[in-house]
């Protein structure tokens, strides 16, 4: 309390400062405060100084021996002439003085020998403006086009002037060339395609894949945290239940960003609570968006080679200046119209046609009607990106997104004479086909600048939200019979974030080899989950028993409620919120000359769940130009999300009943509810966890990079979805809650603590080729490596019925579920208007574990008779996905300035993944989904490019 008092003090203190006072800082040079539009790209830093000066109309002096053999970085975007130089000379030894009115001038530090410099380095040449003199161009050589190598990181560290290279961290950088050559068709996709220590899961069921989540480093989608411009993106609403590997999260959308409107996107592979709060366990994905003046627009057209995915995107972007000062908003759009892929399948086993019926005699006949594939999706993304003058030191600034999408697919198949089929109704059987309706936005407004004694101010507001709508066609209700509806509104879900943040920075000279930069903030957030209840006829029991002289005769009907996925019922329904504050500090400091440091700590205070503090240390050490050690200590945290407090829905999977599986009604139990009491469930708290990583960055020379990060991190508490919950003492709990006709339960818990260690490598190698052009080859990989490390014990009431919260499935699908390897080869060609990418990922061995025992012959079929033999086994049948490479290609060429056609493949092998045995083939799925690549094969597009 004490600590939460000072805090607002000090907010409020700020707060009441007069900005006369704030605005006193010292006037420095009108010139260099000049803010310009720059364009400057990767090159020999002493042409790129040529152009700073060209561009802002300042003179730089510069020693030329000492610039001749460093490449400058890209600079883009409106900022001042001094801000500008800066990002130049970020990285380099150089310092800058002004030299009179309009004049800068660069020297290196004064113990550098002068016997290294040559007579002509001695003479300071001048970057002036066109006409001014010929001496200074001929000393430096042309430009020479490049990838930037050493981009300026604005994620993992508060200073505005490190570099990839130096970071005290792991940190990728993905560039507008890297989104504009990968191919991918969403951000999602090109993360895991370019980054080797992340996977995206395409599997999923129910409500489950319209949504897709990245795995870092092994870990869950909702322990990475997601920024935009360095302000937090809000989670989905959608909580994964029957998702597999992304059980019980509900991440951040990445689809819902325009692809067009990113200029790049970072990604910190190391915890970050202490820096970011909640959710940063695995690391952070930073997406900065565009924001240039500059446009374009570009058109997709693609489908795969044998199941259909029709796709066609469309994308336009631009910026646009505002007033005199350098203003400039950056507006972006992008649309999808996706058809669903239907994959081949296998027959349906079991029962089929009612008992007598002649088609029965042929298993064979027209049992081929499943439908899995990637569901089909409308929708589209707008965004936008502003910044206006304040005034010489101040700038107001705004971004946000909004998106619409309606996504469908067909769920799992259910057969003519199946307890859950109505045959009046559905003589053939049916498919239940799930609709998801997304609407969401983000919206940032703030204030940055410089106010007295040189510190650096940010004041945030952001507020978000996802609302998803459910409607379910082609389904029915069982228990009511042939009273039944075919079409379900199914309700809605919605979460809402609203964030505030004061950022505070300032460096200090404290005689160390360098300033020590200081950041404090506080940040206060928050959160609000609403479930709204379906129709009635999508939850309730209508207690149907088929009449005399009908099929199944006097059984009273399993499934209550809608199949496939059960509307949310007024029980269930409700609104719930949460707010919480934290505090920060971050110091970053050069001690002495290759020795630099990192401190942050974190306080946050929940009003659900109670205080957590959280601490970061690094170190970054290099005894020599172009090798250097780095590692990083620290303490992690995430809150538990309000829908895994509070979601209760149900969805129709597999329960296992006398050793086979049958589709019934589950229902996810909110933790404080009577049920999930009743089966020693207790309130969630926070995942902690301690990081560790180590590692060494080689820059032997300037065109080549090699990284190479091992790292741990263990979690206590970790928050999981239970296994599916069934038998007598779990229908009791139900019934005594209230809850009828519900055949299993699923409940969150802190139930187990998980180690993660493993080995990231990326190398980078730039090769200039002559007259061949240029050649950007990569290798990277990453080695992962989960365990179980504490499972509690199980709760009396479950443990009596012989049942497990976390299962042999769960612990296989957080263990074995991801790949333990994965390499990518990528090779980037560029010569003239001529441009190819050719890209090998290899996805190592990935393990789906049964979740009940099957009776099989040797070839994994099923038996005729269940019993056991000696031709006929009962075990776990467990499923191997073995490693595979997936192969991409584009090759792109600019028709005439402005205009590049390009066409490509993603999967250009058409390579699927293995196909389940006969045994688990019974629902009709024939291949394995829990392949990383998904199961619809290669998908092969055309792309028309236009700049403006």
């Amino acid at each position: 309390m004490h600590i939460r008092h000072a805090v607002a003090g000090v907010a409020l203190a700020i707060c009441l400062v007069s900005p006369t006072q704030l605005l006193a800082a010292a006037t420095p040079n009108a010139t260099l405060t000049q803010r310009h539009k720059f364009d400057i790209h990767v090159q020999p830093l002493s042409s790129a100084l040529r152009e700073l000066s060209v561009q802002s109309g300042v003179r730089i002096l510069f020693p030329y021996d000492e610039v001749a053999a460093i490449r400058s970085r890209r600079i883009q975007g409106w900022l001042s002439t001094q801000d500008a130089l800066a990002r130049l000379l970020a990285g380099t030894d150089l310092t800058s003085s002004p030299a009179g009115e309009g004049v800068i001038a660069l020297a290196a530090p004064a113990n550098r020998s002068a016997a290294r410099r040559s007579p002509l380095a001695l003479q300071y040449a001048q970057a002036s403006l066109p006409g001014a003199g010929t001496q200074a161009m001929a000393m430096a050589p042309a430009p020479e086009p490049a990838e930037d190598a050493t981009p300026i990181i604005v994620t993992g560290t508060r200073t505005t002037n490190r570099t990839v290279a130096e970071s005290l961290a792991p940190i990728d950088v993905l560039g507008e060339k890297d989104l504009e050559s990968s191919g991918k068709q969403s951000v999602r996709d090109l993360l895991g395609t370019l980054v080797p220590s992340i996977n995206v899961s395409n599997n999923g069921a129910g409500a489950s894949w319209a949504v897709r989540t990245l795995s870092l480093r092994g870990l869950g989608g909702d322990q990475l945290l997601v920024l935009v411009n360095g302000k937090r993106r809000h989670n989905s609403a959608t909580l994964f239940i029957n998702g597999s590997v992304q059980n019980g999260q509900s991440p951040p959308d990445l689809d819902l960003i325009p692809g067009n409107a990113i200029q790049r996107i970072e990604v910190l592979r190391d915890g970050a609570s202490a820096q970011y709060g909640s959710d940063a366990i695995a690391g952070v994905v930073n997406v900065i968006l565009k924001n240039d003046t500059a446009g374009g627009a570009a058109l997709t057209l693609g489908s795969t080679a044998d199941n259909g995915g029709e796709q066609g995107r469309w994308q336009i972007d631009n910026g646009f200046s505002i007033g005199p000062d350098g203003g400039y908003i950056h507006l972006a759009a992008d649309g999808v119209l996706q058809a669903g892929t239907l994959v081949k399948g296998s027959a349906i086993g079991g029962t089929y046609y009612p008992t007598g019926d002649p088609r029965n005699a042929n298993p064979d006949l027209d049992r081929y009607r499943g439908k899995a594939g990637q569901p089909e999706v409308i929708g589209g993304n707008v965004s936008y990106d502003a910044m206006l003058p304040v005034g010489d030191s101040l700038e107001g600034y705004s971004f946000g997104t909004y998106s619409k999408r309606h996504a469908a697919g067909w769920l799992t198949y259910r057969t003519p004479a199946a307890l859950n089929n109505i045959i009046e109704i559905y003589p053939e059987g049916y498919i239940p086909r799930i609709h998801v309706y997304d609407e969401d936005f983000q919206y940032a407004l703030g204030l940055r600048g410089k106010i007295g004694g040189g510190v650096h101010f940010d004041i945030s507001s952001t507020y978000s939200q996802d609302e998803v709508k459910y409607k379910q066609t082609t389904s029915l209700n069982p228990s009511m019979g042939t009273a039944s509806p075919t079409t379900f509104y199914l309700g809605k879900i919605r979460f809402d974030e609203w964030t505030n943040n004061l950022d505070l920075s300032k460096e200090f000279d404290v005689g160390l080899a360098g300033p020590l930069s200081l950041a404090v903030g506080a940040e206060y957030k928050k959160n609000k989950f609403m479930i709204g209840a379906g129709d009635p006829e999508s939850y309730i029991n209508g207690n149907y028993v088929s009449p005399p002289g009908s099929w199944l005769a006097g059984q009273q009907r399993t499934g209550v409620g809608a199949q496939g996925v059960t509307g949310f019922v007024p029980e269930g329904a409700g609104s719930w919120s949460r707010s919480n504050w934290s505090a920060y500090a971050n110091v970053e400091g050069k001690i002495v000359e290759g020795l630099e440091f990192g401190l942050a700590g974190r306080h946050e205070d929940y009003t659900d769940f109670g205080t957590t503090n959280t601490g970061k240390a690094s170190l970054r050490i290099e005894p020599m130009r172009g090798f250097a050690i780095r590692g990083t200590a620290s303490t992690g945290f995430r809150a538990p999300t309000l829908q895994q407090q509070h979601y209760a829905s149900s969805s129709t999977i597999g329960v296992i009943q006398n050793g086979v599986s049958v589709l019934l009604p589950v229902q996810a139990l909110p933790v404080e509810g009577a049920a999930a009491r009743a089966l020693g469930a207790v309130p969630l708290k926070a995942e902690k966890s301690v990081n560790f990583s180590a590692g060494i960055v080689l820059t032997p020379a300037p065109n080549l990079n090699l990284t190479v990060d091992a790292y741990q991190i263990k979690i206590k508490d970790r928050i999981l979805l239970s296994e599916t919950l069934s038998g007598p003492t779990v229908i009791s709990a139900l019934e005594a809650a209230g809850i009828y006709g519900i055949a299993g339960g699923l409940i969150f818990s802190n139930a187990a603590d998980t180690r993660t260690r493993g080995l990231d490598i990326v190398g980078t190698y730039r090769a200039g080729l002559g007259d061949m052009g240029l050649a950007t080859i990569s290798l990277s990989a990453n080695f992962n490596k989960t365990i179980f490390t504490h499972i509690d014990p199980v709760p009396g009431p479950i443990a009596a019925s012989g049942l497990a919260l976390i299962g042999r499935t769960k612990q296989g699908d957080l263990t074995e579920g991801t790949p333990r390897d994965k390499f990518i080869a990528n090779v980037l060609w560029e010569k003239d208007d001529f441009n190819m990418n050719l890209r090998a990922t290899r996805f190592g061995k990935i393990v789906q574990r049964a979740n009940a025992t099957a009776f099989h012959t040797a070839d994994f079929t099923a038996c005729a008779v269940n019993v056991v033999s000696d031709v006929c086994f009962r075990d776990y049948v467990d499923e191997e996905l073995k490693p595979k490479v997936i192969v991409d290609l584009e090759i792109g060429y600019k028709l005439t300035k402005g205009v590049k056609l390009s066409v490509g493949a993603n999967n250009l092998l058409n390579t699927y993944p293995n196909k389940l045995k006969p045994v688990n083939q019974f629902v009709g799925f024939l291949y394995n989904a829990y392949a990383p690549y998904g199961i619809s094969g290669g998908f092969y597009y055309g792309r028309l490019n236009l700049e403006f």
